[in-house]
């Protein structure tokens, strides 16, 4: 008989975003696994089904559209919900283990010890990265409390990243803590045909060379940094295009105005955001990759995603962005504007330098960061847990 597994996130289910791309990944590795798979989740998102797994969603009695990154006050409202939710279902169906993801840890853990179930909490950000406002640092403090007692309290820990895992390991020393890293966000090849077809449109010129971010406009991940990076490499190189991939509509018409009032908004092409399914093509679409990330611990999910495409990269040298690259492969350089312009340009007069970037970045992706390899460690991890 299959073992039941109960996954709860307070984290809209499907959104194109870090999180729900990897609690996607965790469905279908599990269902592929062996195991029956439910997923307790906000009124919010696409139904995204994954074969073998059922969704169940909360009510919605305040009609909330959308909900920020990070823990809130809005997410404490719903951690009741999906506790009442868990609760219930647990009652009718015999679950095995709980997999609470960030804020539903604690929720998780509550869940599987009332119904004598095992409890996984998968760690996928550090709390400090979000800090905003007094209220803001406020709720930030308190969820760091809950998260530090489910580390204590569950039976493993998952962390997307080693310096994820190294802070659950100096929580709760002894603990069995797993690193399961990130994957790109699409099982999807990029279609070099489609690819050059992509890159034809986005070129108003033959000549122009595409520089790409992909990734939401939070502060943390380094927004700033890249605008204003910008007119030091149009003032060198005026044939380089930016193409930006995320950002709301509000986002994207105050970046505008910002970009009017520089007198390089010609040279700059928002794309919205993408389906996860259709990036491996656009990436692999672009001559340069942009990762400007400044603050925390975890790395860039995009990082993964600009590998698979083959493309070079141009990275601040932070930790997180060297726990996945290398000088072998891509461009470090500090995080000043000056700077990382400088990195773009250097890439925009060296094509040998840019293919080689990129042949080398897909070799880590073929050889270790892929859904195989994902999927390994997450039985890995379930195998020990029920054991």
């Amino acid at each position: 008989m299959k073992k039941r597994v109960l996954l709860i996130t307070s984290m809209p289910y499907f959104q194109w975003r870090g999180s729900p791309i990897r609690i996607r990944f965790d469905l279908q590795a599990l269902a592929e696994s062996g195991y029956e798979v439910d997923l307790i989740t906000l009124p919010i998102g696409e139904d995204l089904l994954v074969e073998g797994t059922t969704i169940h969603r909360v009510g919605n009695p305040l009609g909330i559209t959308s909900i920020s990154i990070g823990p809130s006050l809005t997410k404490l409202f719903f951690d009741v919900l999906l506790l009442w939710r868990a609760l219930s279902f647990s009652a009718k169906n015999k679950v095995d283990v709980v997999h609470g993801f960030e804020e539903t840890g604690a929720v998780a853990w509550l869940v599987g010890r009332i119904r004598g179930a095992r409890v996984v909490f998968e760690k996928h950000s550090d709390p400090g990265s979000y800090k905003q406002n007094l209220l803001k640092n406020l709720v930030l403090w308190a969820y760091k409390q809950v998260e530090t007692f489910t580390i204590r309290h569950a039976d493993a820990v998952i962390g997307t990243g080693e310096a994820l895992c190294e802070q659950a390991r100096e929580v709760a020393p002894g603990k069995p803590v797993h690193h399961i890293f990130d994957i790109p966000s699409s099982l999807t090849e990029p279609d070099q045909d489609r690819a050059d077809l992509l890159a034809q449109t986005y070129r108003k010129h033959p000549d122009e060379v595409l520089a790409l971010y992909v990734g939401s406009f939070a502060s943390y991940q380094g927004i700033d940094l890249m605008f204003d990076s910008m007119p030091y490499v149009l003032k060198k190189h005026p044939q380089v295009r930016f193409l930006i991939v995320g950002g709301s509509p509000e986002e994207i018409a105050g970046r505008t105005d910002w970009l009017t009032r520089h007198g390089i908004a010609g040279q700059v092409s928002f794309l919205g955001k993408l389906p996860p399914d259709e990036l491996p093509h656009t990436l692999a679409a672009a001559d340069i990759l942009l990762s400007p990330r400044q603050h925390g611990v975890n790395t860039p999910l995009k990082l993964l995603d600009y590998l698979k495409a083959a493309r070079p990269i141009v990275a601040t040298d932070t930790p997180a962005n060297r726990r996945i690259l290398d000088d072998s492969f891509a461009m470090l350089v500090e995080g000043t504007a000056p700077a990382f312009a400088a990195g773009i340009n250097t890439l925009v007069g060296e094509e040998d330098l840019r293919l080689r970037f990129g042949v080398t970045g897909r070799e880590l992706i073929d050889t270790r960061y892929n859904f195989e390899e994902f999927k390994r460690r997450l039985a890995a991890c379930y195998a020990e847990v029920l054991s």
